[in-house]
C-alpha cells in the first residue's frame, strides 16, 4: 500500500516537469497523510492539464458515511476497474497524484517499525496513478477525494512491502488522463516502476507520526546522525 508520501520539490521544478501552474499552498510537504489535501493533475474540458487538490481517501458518490474514506486511500490496480467503490472513477475520473518520495515500513518487532523513504534514482518528482470522486454531504457540501492505485512490488520494494504505488513514466501520463484510452490500454499501464530507476534509504522514526512535518522527517535514523 501507500500510506504516506512527500512532495518537496520547488514549485518551479514541478511547473516545468509537469507543464502546469502550481498551487503554492500544497508545497512543500514532507509527510502527507490520509485525510489531508494532496496535489493532483487532471485533464480539463479543453484537454489541458490542470493542478488541483483532493482530500486523500476516496469517498464513492453513493457512500452514506464519509468515514469510508479511511479504507479507500489506495485502490488495487488489479481490481479497481470492476470494484464498485472505484469502477466509476476508473472509467471517468482519473488523475495524477504528485510526489517525490513515499514511505513504507518494515517490522523488526510488533512495536518497532523501520521507515524507508523510496524515490526515483535522480530524486525528481513523479506522478502516481490516481482516481478521484465527488461526494455530496447531507448538508449539500461537495467534497472531492482521491485514491492512489497500487500494484505488486519491484525488486527494490519486495523486501520492504508486498505493494507499491503505480508510478507512471512520463510517456504514460497523458495516456492515463485521456478519457478516450480503452480500459485494456489503461490496465497495461498499471505495473511496478523499474527497480533500477529507484532508490531507498532508512529515515528517522519521526516520520511515523503524521503530526511531524518538515525536512527533519527525512533525516537518517537518530543512531546514525553525528
Amino acid at each position: 500500500m501507500c500510506g504516506r508520501f512527500a512532495l518537496t520539490a520547488p514549485a518551479s521544478a514541478i511547473a516545468e516537469i509537469f507543464q502546469v501552474d502550481v498551487l503554492p499552498e500544497v508545497l512543500p510537504r514532507y509527510n502527507v497523510a490520509p485525510s489531508q489535501q494532496i496535489a493532483a493533475l487532471v485533464r480539463d474540458a479543453e484537454g489541458m492539464r490542470r493542478m488541483t487538490t483532493f482530500r486523500w481517501g476516496l469517498i464513492p458518490s453513493w457512500a452514506k458515511d464519509p468515514k469510508i474514506a479511511y479504507k479507500m486511500i489506495n485502490a488495487r490496480s488489479e481490481t479497481a476497474s470492476s470494484k464498485p467503490s472505484f469502477r466509476a472513477a476508473f472509467k471517468r475520473r482519473r488523475c495524477l497524484i504528485l510526489a517525490d518520495g513515499f514511505y513504507e515500513w518494515t517490522r523488526r518487532s510488533k512495536t518497532d517499525k523501520v521507515p524507508h523513504l523510496i524515490q526515483l534514482s535522480d530524486g525528481r518528482p513523479f506522478a502516481m496513478a490516481g482516481l478521484w470522486e465527488r461526494w455530496i454531504s447531507p448538508e449539500g457540501e461537495e467534497v472531492t477525494t482521491a485514491a492512489i492505485l497500487t500494484t505488486g512490488p519491484n525488486d527494490l520494494m519486495e523486501p520492504i512491502h508486498h505493494r507499491m504505488p503505480v508510478i507512471l513514466p512520463t510517456e504514460h501520463e497523458a495516456v492515463w488522463l485521456d478519457p478516450e484510452t480503452p480500459k485494456e490500454a489503461l490496465q497495461e499501464l498499471l505495473v511496478s516502476y523499474p527497480a533500477e530507476g529507484m532508490k531507498e534509504r532508512i529515515v528517522t522514526q519521526r516520520v511515523n507520526n503524521a503530526r511531524h512535518e518538515g525536512a527533519g522527517v527525512q533525516e537518517p535514523p537518530e543512531e546514525e546522525q553525528t
